[in-house]
This record gives C-alpha cells, structure tokens and sequence, in this order.
C-alpha cells in the first residue's frame, strides 16, 4: 500500500539527511520525497511516499517519534488531500507541424511552454503522478531530450479532520 506522509520539522541543518538516513537503514523505500520551507520559516514540511503495509507504516512512524526535531506527522493518504508532482521537459520540436501538435498537447494537459530553443522547447506540467506520466508518454514520440520532476507535494483539503494523534498523526514531544 501506497502512504503519502507529511512531517513538520524543526528547520535546521541535518534534518532531510537523519530523516532519509533513518529510513533508508531500516530498509524502508522511499518512493517520493519533497521538502520546503513552510508560512514559518522555522519549520519545514516534508512529503514523502513510503510504499508498504500498515505494519511498515506503524514501523515508520516509531522511529519518526524517536527524531526530536520532527514536530508532527501525518499519514494523510488516508484523508482528503490534494497531491501534485512539478516536471519541466525538452523535446525535440523543430518550426513546423510537430511543433504546433506539441503546443496543442500542452494545452491539453494545462501545461506551459517556458523556454522555446531553434529545435526544441521546454515544458512545466504539475497535476496528478497519472498526468505527468500520461504527458510523459505523448511527448515520447517526439523525442524527449531532458526531463526533470520534482517529488510529491500534498495537503489535507480545507475543512478535512486532521486525526487526533495516535490514530493517524504523529506527535513528537
């Protein structure tokens, strides 16, 4: 099973690093992981997804609790939360027919021609895993010369319960 988790932590040096660290010595995957400063610069938000069943889960959150500069954690894959991968593309496109079908499929998928070169143009999506994979996968035939994404960003919709610790939240002391 797929977990979207999001912690709040102390923002200071070695955070990612113990955190990833600790994941990755317990032989835990992780799948996805984002971080940025939060509306307190004080504090970081990480995303990460974590792929396993609720036992890994419970395993995870263990050792989390034991990290005195995580804040709070937040299984928020089992709320209702909003989720966006950022990618940015090159792909050959020279003036001409194949160009005006790129710029079409850009559309398409909401996207945003931001760089345009003699033979190829550069192209920001952000939306669902499914999205960028599905944008992935038209734009292959046109020849993908540099793609680059960001990991999974999340947050609980507005007026989503966040659970009480214990039942889906994790707070660290």
């Amino acid at each position: 099973m797929r977990h979207v988790l999001s912690a709040l932590v102390q923002n200071v040096p070695g955070v990612l690093a113990h955190i990833s660290g600790m994941l990755a010595s317990r032989g835990y995957n992780i799948d996805s992981l984002a971080v940025g400063e939060t509306e307190n610069p004080q504090l970081s938000r990480m995303t990460f997804v974590v792929v396993g069943d609720d036992r890994v889960l419970e395993q995870v959150r263990k050792q989390l609790e034991k990290i005195v500069t995580v804040v709070q954690v937040d299984d928020i894959s089992s709320q209702n939360y909003v989720e966006r991968d950022l990618m940015l593309l090159k792909v050959k496109a020279p003036a001409g027919g194949s160009r005006t079908e790129i710029r079409e499929l850009v559309e398409i998928f909401r996207g945003r021609i931001v760089d345009v070169g003699a033979d190829e143009v550069m192209i920001e999506i952000s939306g669902r895993e499914t999205k960028i994979e599905a944008f992935i996968d038209r734009m292959r035939p046109y020849g993908i010369s540099e793609l680059v994404r960001t990991g999974r960003i999340a947050m609980v919709r507005s007026g989503a319960s966040i659970p009480a610790p214990g039942t889906g939240s994790v707070s660290a002391q």
